[in-house]
């Protein structure tokens, strides 16, 4: 009898937590500026391991000229991907010297993983077709804070 009582006591603990996570879609109140190609926006900064698990999983909508900074901790091949994630997205990955490597698109729930062709320091995930929109492109540079850079 103890240990059944002991298994509802950590079973409840687990969903509750559960719980409140997964109303828990925004990683940051804090908002980063970020210029590209003189356009200014101020995105979600995503800087530590839970918060690049999190990303923008679970969020029904987002405003059209918002999104999200993932630093990672050193420059290497990252790849992102979708699951739990519900917008379709496009991902500019970023190198260490601010310019972009690679933009390519994302679908909803997809679990495959999208990698950067080359080691890179950040990804900027935007609504997708936003960067096509504003005549963002490889090559182009990224002015991002330098308390964010170091």
């Amino acid at each position: 009898m103890k240990t059944m009582f002991r298994l509802l006591i950590k079973l409840s603990l687990v969903l509750t937590i559960f719980a409140c996570h997964a109303g828990d879609s925004q990683v940051s109140d804090e908002l980063i500026p970020v210029t590209i190609n003189g356009i200014n926006i101020e995105v979600e900064l995503a800087d530590e391991q839970h918060e690049r698990a999190l990303g923008l999983m679970y969020r029904k909508e987002m405003c059209q000229d918002c999104g999200m900074l993932f630093k990672f901790e050193r420059i290497r091949i990252v790849s992102m991907w979708m699951k739990n994630t519900y917008i379709p997205l496009d991902v500019a990955y970023i190198n260490a010297f601010g310019r972009i490597t690679d933009i390519k698109p994302m679908q909803p729930e997809d679990t495959k993983t999208v990698p950067s062709s080359v080691p890179v320091l950040f990804a900027l995930e935007m609504h997708q077709g936003w960067f096509k929109e504003k005549g963002i492109k490889v090559g182009d540079a990224v002015e991002i804070p330098k308390e964010i850079t170091r």
